[in-house]
């Protein structure tokens, strides 16, 4: 069967190390905030979360947690969060679409090689067969890679393919979107990380982005009352580097 990822809410983080605890839980209007209570969604994201961060001094590929239960339910994730810090992070809480699969495989961020991939929304006619065209550009061995079974993992396939080709990743976003809105369209917000470059698309959902203190955050929501959060118009997509933002007509 195939399945959606829902209405999740996702960050990505770049910037000065930062605990991460201080990037989803510590502040006012956090992920484990939006996990309960959003402000520019209806319903709840209660149906797992994942964060992936880099630690390049460690090693070159990302690290990933991921779980099938409400972010502010993890204790073991909160006892961890305020003494793991990292300068690039992509996390999300998840709100899978009826029928779903609650488990692991389900939240974002999915990740490939130092790529980390989060998608906020819903491809429309998925099962219908937007499916099957999207899997028709997708080569064999990573068909078989993938973990779970909802459109989220297979658009990050589909754009892996595009990468592996050599599309720069900004073009490789547009592509794709472009493609799924021929398809049917639907709420096609996507977030790509690889730890030194945040790239997202602002399509049917909201997008905020901040730049403070020399670190960038792109976010489905504000995680503050700041009034330095910057609503990214729809049909937009969002580069970033060295901290540094720019939004572009998608």
């Amino acid at each position: 069967m195939l399945y959606s990822c829902g209405m999740c809410r996702h960050l990505a983080y770049l910037g000065p190390s930062a605990t991460l605890a201080a990037l989803l839980l510590d502040a006012p209007h956090s992920l484990r905030a939006q996990s309960t209570a959003p402000r520019y969604m209806t319903g709840t994201n209660l149906d797992g979360f994942g964060v992936g961060w880099y630690a390049p001094e460690r090693r070159a590929l990302p690290a990933r947690y991921r779980r099938a239960v409400p972010i502010g339910e993890d204790r073991s994730f909160a006892s961890f969060a305020g003494v793991v810090a990292t300068g690039a992070l992509v996390a999300a809480v998840r709100s899978a679409t009826p029928p779903f699969p609650v488990d692991e495989s389900g939240p974002a961020p999915f990740t490939w090689d130092r790529w980390l991939f989060s998608h906020n929304g819903s491809v429309a006619g998925y099962a219908e067969g937007a499916a099957e065209v999207l899997r028709a550009g997708i080569g064999p061995a990573r068909l078989a890679g993938l973990d779970g079974v909802t459109d989220s993992e297979t658009v990050f396939a589909r754009l892996l393919e595009l990468l592996d080709a050599g599309r720069e990743p900004g073009d490789a976003l547009r592509l794709v979107e472009a493609q799924l809105r021929e398809l049917g369209g639907g709420k096609l917000n996507f977030l790509l990380h690889d730890g030194e470059r945040i790239f997202a698309t602002a399509s049917a959902h909201s997008l905020f982005v901040l730049e403070r203190d020399g670190a960038v955050i792109v976010a489905s929501e504000p995680t503050d009352a700041g009034t330095d959060w910057v609503r990214v118009p729809d049909r937009s997509l969002v580069r970033v580097a060295h901290a540094q933002r720019t939004i572009e007509a998608l």
